[in-house]
């Protein structure tokens, strides 16, 4: 038996409409193979809140690692990114006519609120 127990209000859900399939699709970020469907966007996050539920349950039975939902993960704020050396000229570049670091640079252009 699936027990509610709010296991899933932690999780990052999203429900977006297709056209393809004349439904609102929902998914869990944490858990990319679930989605599920629904005639209103509220039905969709809660069969999509219920599949993730019973997953949760199953990995936890399995002994499998449930994964940890974004919001409560701590990050370092380190990001190594590979580019190619031209794009790291012209970066560098902008950062030097805007009088600001590479990194300062980038995370302006990345950010948004």
């Amino acid at each position: 038996m699936i027990k509610n127990d709010k296991a899933t209000e932690k999780y990052t859900f999203r429900v977006e409409w297709s056209e393809e399939d004349k439904a609102h699709i929902a998914h869990c970020l944490e858990f990319p193979s679930i989605m599920t469907h629904g005639n209103t966007p509220g039905k969709a996050l809660k069969a999509a809140e219920h599949a993730v539920t019973a997953a949760i349950e199953w990995m936890r039975e399995d002994g499998e690692a449930v994964p940890e939902p974004f919001g409560t993960k701590n990050y370092k704020g380190n990001l190594t990114l590979r580019i190619p050396s031209d794009i790291h000229r012209k970066v560098a570049i902008r950062a030097a006519e805007e009088g600001v670091s590479i990194n300062q640079y980038i995370l302006s252009r990345i950010s948004y609120t």
